[in-house]
């Protein structure tokens, strides 16, 4: 079931485990749950077949209710089902559905299709059917008549016949891909149509649904159904002028709600479709086809110029590519592809996602081509076009799951959503209590009984208002225009409310806290005669020359995966500015032929590049390398290095290598680049300086990235024995050459940006894959860490991060003799020469831990819980994180109970940016549609915009429902008054209070603009909480009484004439309105209407001042003088119009008084009275629960601290 699209989750308290057992019973599986991967939660399928006889009994029901049981299951799907389905098993199921519930609790119901297809049975499932057993041959080859399929949010689900499962269809894989070999052929026309038929067109469609469809689930929402049953209401109750306004705002309303959804779904299928024509492999020759035929098993070229999007999922067989992922990711640095290896293909059908090394290979649909070249031969020469070999179509590519997050958002458990419905039940049974005590009246008074029914459903419309769910959305679409002038688009307006309740932020830090790019500060040789490193070089030209054959300088200029595209230089940013430091010049090595490699186990042979990039120094690039590769000993003195080799970077390692020859060299040399911390590990004890550890502490304490350069030569090594090197052999023995230093500075609006969150008491948390020590620095230049705090940094003494008997030392970064309690995670005492007396002097705020990848896995897995907790509360900065790992981060962190907000802008936060409450990205990338906000402008300070923005909405939802339930308890309270004798207010006094007084107030009072500096205090997210309660109820009191004073002193006047006969005529249901009472309420209700807006009108610390919102106060104003001129001078025309009596003028005064005093009351009790019971009913209530504790014998324990600060 979709999301209200007024309240978003409108779910009360309804438990769900988060997994049931399966039911177990004989037979058939009549239930099963199912995995989804891509929103990491699990559904549950249960079948259903359809009873005939209670279908036609349902029916029946139906006619005779006159629709209102068939409108009632639509909202309560479960109604229906129980009423006409019985629960069935999946392959007996011949007329039934599939009902999917989700873990949130809702549920949809799905037709069972059945659909014709005379195919193999291993061309739908796999090998294996129930457990273990296998499937025998001639099952596997036996030949379905049809296929029974679920479509669950454009995924496909096939039932196995032989285990009566489903099976997710996008899960299938061709076992007979087992090498490039295997598939270069591509799938033939049989197959292709066999597969058309099981996995649908290669199209990300969304279906569009049409005006009438719309319009129809548009008003059997519950909102507009009661909106409907109040016109009609009132249109029997002769209120044809009110019905007819209320009638067309409800028109204009729904025809802007239409307008909006069609354009939104419009604009999703632009983005989602695309098509093109592209060159299919087909029975051995190439066809141009449209791209929506594409099945998996074709083989295309992608060499065409007119591809520019790749429109499928597919592996690189043939040929190179770079292209452009940030559709994906977020981040727009080209990455390169290689073909794929035998190996991957193989283990493509066993893997059901997409792994490190297959992804080396995979062209992602909806990634931008940047360029393809076709294959080489051996001796240089074009050998064909590139080709790819299409794995997944259509929803099942990455595209497809990014844009089904899109479409089936995860609900919101937002506690304001789940109050406000409680509080409109609770309206609903104030109203039937009012309507009891006047239906007494009524019969005492000799009413007749159709008129009091019809008076009992116009006291519903009244306490409950039919305005009341649009007005709570007032604030949200304020907020989201503001902020889309401010550069921040939100996909999900239901977020802009959570995000003010945001307590904790977390950012990434290079391209988020940092600049983007790094400018190199200089490099760091060895010195010749010294064991110890050199000064620091900051021209390329200064650095000496090494004295073997693996140079520092040569390691700069190869030891990357740089491309030239167009003769630009594109790649990572940090290898684009340490090639450019070198001033050398590159060339792609593609001219040089390739080689051939033979496998020794397998046999099997490949190709590859001979030369993948040469670089040269300045002034020789006149020189090609052709002329080079002809031996001539006249050129052999210009230097010319070409990469025979890359061992791309893995985060697991932190590190990347190449393989390097020189021309005319007999040895290759092999260079590595990688985080300073690793290479102490692959790197001979005798080659790092003395003094390796203290100048890498100086540097990365001082915020500076670092990057260490390693190398050794081997002499006789060939281009086969190269290609044929195994990683650890070439990143093994090596001789440290030097170090890095990249210069990475914060972005202007950083640093003012986190002053403002900590001034706010906002936590700030730093998640980084990046060196801890230059993190801690970060964060410190940048406030995120206070300057004289004490950092604590984990490290193992015993075991790693794999051995559950792991011991961690938790030591200050300043004084490594100074320790932390392994278990509380408090500092132990401190050494003499400390400022610090004791450790009990050192308060919560002076001391921060800086935690570690491998340590957070640790502790995570087997960390004491209450270690854990205290961590995660303490952890400031989160350093050498993983994608995964900033993912789990967020998570922990919000299973304490914090409201997170993330903001990153790479591909490392793609998933932390969905797991956390508020996900803002600083991408202006397609990618950016899987976080809910997207800021164009390119610093921290659009998380400050959020979350004012967010404060805002909130406390304006907050005003506007206590707005609303304040003024129906007040309209509430009139009309009880006036039905004690049969009377009630007329159709303009009606038209006059909804449209002239709270329509205006409404909508206007929701433009208040947001506080510019954020409160340390977030406000509150419940109506039940004391303060809201305490304020709603004094209100309603003060206005209760008011109108009970007035209504027995109009009665006890001299000049006073009781109402004659009130009782309707006996062809009409409508009161009479014309008397003393009826005028004098409503006069002076008309200003508690204003009364109650003002007062409710919250300022700062959220909002600016009422006073600064133009046109509320115009509103205001205008209203106000309106009203006093009809209480104190009324027209006769609008005294007419309104069924005033005329009352003499000094009662006129006598009411403007008991308003002045109504309005004096309740700014004071707002202003203070309000906290002041809300405290007093806080202690007792909080006596009230010591008590009972204390009369239960029960050990009170101290909550642990590990809550919001």
């Amino acid at each position: 079931m979709a999301l209200d699209p007024i309240f978003g989750d409108t779910r009360i308290d309804f438990e769900v485990s988060p997994q049931r057992p399966e039911v177990s019973r004989q037979g058939p599986p009549s239930r099963q749950t199912i995995l989804l991967k891509d929103e990491d939660m699990n559904i549950r399928f249960i079948g259903y077949e359809i009873n005939i006889l209670r279908q036609w009994l349902w029916r029946i029901a139906c006619v005779l209710s006159f629709g209102v049981l068939s409108l009632l299951s639509h909202w309560f799907p479960r109604l229906w089902l129980r009423s006409v389905l019985f629960e069935k098993a999946f392959k007996d199921i011949k007329q039934g559905y599939i009902v999917v519930e989700t873990p949130y609790g809702d549920i949809s119901l799905f037709a069972l299709q059945s659909t014709e297809y005379p195919y193999p049975y291993s061309t739908v499932f796999q090998s294996k059917a129930n457990g273990s057993e296998s499937v025998t041959n001639g099952k596997a080859q036996e030949t379905l008549s049809y296929l029974k399929v679920v479509n669950y949010r454009y995924m496909k689900y096939a039932l196995n016949p032989e285990s009566g499962l489903f099976e997710p269809v996008s899960d299938w894989r061709d076992t007979s891909w087992t090498s490039v070999p295997s598939v270069q052929s591509g799938a033939n026309n049989t197959t292709r149509r066999q597969r058309l038929a099981l996995f649908g067109p290669n199209a990300i469609d969304i279906e569009g649904k049409s005006v009438v469809s719309l319009l129809v689930d548009e008003i059997i929402h519950p909102f507009y159904v009661f909106q409907i049953a109040s016109i009609v209401l009132w249109s029997l109750d002769d209120y044809y002028y009110y019905a007819f306004c209320i009638a067309l705002i409800s028109v204009l309303s729904v025809t802007s709600t239409l307008i909006e959804t069609r354009k939104t779904i419009r604009r999703m299928r632009e983005m989602s479709r695309f098509s093109c024509l592209i060159n299919v492999l087909s029975e051995g020759k190439w066809d141009v086809q449209d791209s929506a035929t594409l099945v998996p098993g074709d083989v295309v070229s992608i060499s065409q110029p007119a591809l520019s999007t790749f429109p499928a999922d597919m592996l690189l067989l043939s040929g190179d590519a770079i292209v452009n992922e940030s559709m994906l990711t977020g981040e727009s640095v080209p990455v390169s592809k290689s073909p794929v290896k035998d190996a991957e293909i193989a283990k493509w059908k066993d893997n059901l996602d997409v792994t490190p090394e297959c992804a080396k290979s995979f062209l992602y649909a909806g990634t931008r081509v940047v360029r393809v070249r076709g294959s080489v031969s051996v001796d240089g020469s074009a050998a064909g076009p590139a080709m790819a070999l299409v794995v997944r179509t259509g929803f099942m590519t990455t595209k497809g799951a990014l844009v089904r997050s899109m479409l089936f958002p995860k609900p919101l458990g937002f506690k304001f959503y789940r109050d406000s419905m409680r509080f409109i039940a609770v309206l609903t049974g104030i109203a039937g209590l009012g309507f009891m005590a006047s239906a007494v009246q009524f019969v005492r008074l000799g009413v007749k009984w159709h008129t009091i029914l019809v008076r009992a459903l116009d006291l519903i419309t009244v306490v409950v208002p039919p305005a009341l769910p649009a007005t709570l959305s007032i604030g949200t679409s304020f907020a989201l225009s503001r902020l889309r002038k401010s550069g921040i688009f939100c996909i999900s307006p239901n977020r802009v409310n959570v995000s003010g309740k945001v307590n904790v932020c977390c950012f990434d830090k290079t391209g988020t806290l940092t600049e983007d790019g790094l400018d190199i500060l200089g490099v760091r040789g060895l010195e010749r005669n010294s064991n110890r490193f050199g000064e620091l070089i900051e021209d390329v030209h200064d650095l000496p020359l090494s004295a073997g054959k693996a140079s520092f300088l040569h390691a700069l200029a190869t030891c990357h995966m740089l491309q030239v595209v167009e003769d630009e230089i594109m790649g990572d940013p940090l290898d684009v500015k340490m090639f450019s430091f070198t001033q050398w010049k590159l060339e792609e090595g593609h001219v040089a032929g390739r080689g051939i490699i033979k496998d020794k186990a397998s046999g099997t042979q490949s190709s590859a590049a001979l030369v993948q990039t040469i670089v040269r120094p300045p002034g020789t690039a006149s020189f090609k390398l052709e002329d080079a590769l002809k031996g001539s000993s006249r050129h052999a003195h210009f230097l010319e290095l070409g990469v025979i080799r890359t061992f791309e970077f893995v985060s697991s390692l932190r590190r990347m290598s190449v393989v390097v020859k020189r021309l005319k060299s007999s040895s290759m040399e092999v260079y590595v680049k990688g985080a300073p911390e690793v290479m102490t590990d692959i790197c001979d004890r005798d080659s790092l300086p003395d003094d390796y550890d203290d100048l890498l502490s100086y540097y990365t304490k001082r915020g500076y990235r670092v990057i260490a350069i390693a190398g050794k030569s081997i002499e006789g090594l060939t281009w086969l024995r190269a290609q044929r090197m195994k990683r650890e052999q070439a990143e093994s023995g090596l001789r440290f050459l030097g170090l890095i230093i990249f210069e990475n500075k914060l972005k202007p609006g950083t640093t003012p940006a986190i002053q403002a969150l900590r001034v706010a008491h906002m936590p700030c948390r730093m998640i980084t894959g990046d060196n801890p020590l230059t993190a801690v620095s970060v964060a410190r230049e940048c406030g995120l860490i206070n300057q004289a705090a004490h950092v604590f940094s984990p490290t193992f003494i015993q075991g790693d991060s794999t051995n559950p008997a792991s011991k961690l030392r938790w030591t200050c970064t300043d004084d490594q003799q100074w320790i932390l309690d392994d278990y509380s995670l408090k500092p132990t005492e401190p050494l003499p020469h400390h400022t610090v007396e004791s450790a009990n002097e050192l308060s919560y705020h002076d001391y921060a831990l800086v935690v570690t990848g491998d340590v957070f896995r640790w502790m995570i897995n087997f960390a004491p819980f209450e270690t854990l907790q205290r961590m995660l509360v303490k952890a400031q900065v989160f350093a050498r994180m993983s994608p995964d790992e900033k993912n789990e981060v967020v998570e922990r962190l919000q299973s304490l109970g914090f409201t997170v907000l993330m903001c990153g802008d790479g591909a490392n936060d793609c998933a932390a940016l969905k797991a956390a409450d508020v996900g803002l990205s600083l991408s202006e990338a397609e990618a950016s549609v899987a976080a809910p906000f997207t800021s164009q402008t390119p610093d921290i300070s659009c998380v400050i915009e959020v979350i004012k923005e967010g404060r805002a909405a909130l406390v304006t939802s907050f005003s506007c429902f206590k707005y609303m339930a304040l003024y129906s308890l007040i309209q509430f309270t009139t009309i009880t008054l006036l039905y004690s004798f049969a009377s009630s207010l007329g159709d303009f006094q009606f038209l006059y209070i909804d449209l002239f007084i709270i329509i205006p107030i409404a909508v206007t009072m929701g433009r208040t603009l947001p506080y510019p500096q954020l409160h340390p205090k977030r406000p509150t997210a419940s109506l039940v909480s004391k303060k809201v309660l305490a304020s709603i109820i004094g209100q309603i009191i003060l206005t209760s009484a008011a109108q009970f004073w007035v209504f027995f002193w109009i009665r006890g006047q001299p000049w006073y004439r009781p109402p004659g006969d009130t009782l309707p005529d006996k062809d009409s249901d409508k009161l009479q309105a014309t008397n003393y009472e009826n005028t004098s309420l409503f006069l002076v209700s008309c200003f508690q209407y204003i009364l109650v807006a003002g007062v409710f009108s919250i300022g700062p610390p959220y909002r600016k001042s009422m006073w600064s919102n133009g046109l509320f106060m115009l509103a205001m104003s205008v209203i106000g003088l309106l009203n006093v001129w009809m209480l104190l001078f009324p027209p006769k025309p609008l005294a007419i119009l309104l069924e005033l009596m005329a009352i003499p003028f000094v009662a006129r005064v006598t009411l403007a008084f008991v308003v002045l005093i109504n309005i004096v009351l309740s700014t004071l009790y707002e202003r203070w009275g309000s906290a002041v019971v809300a405290d007093v009913v806080g202690f007792f209530s909080e006596c009230f629960r010591a008590n009972i504790r204390n009369r239960g014998g029960g050990v009170a324990y101290k909550p642990l601290d590990v809550g919001p600060r």
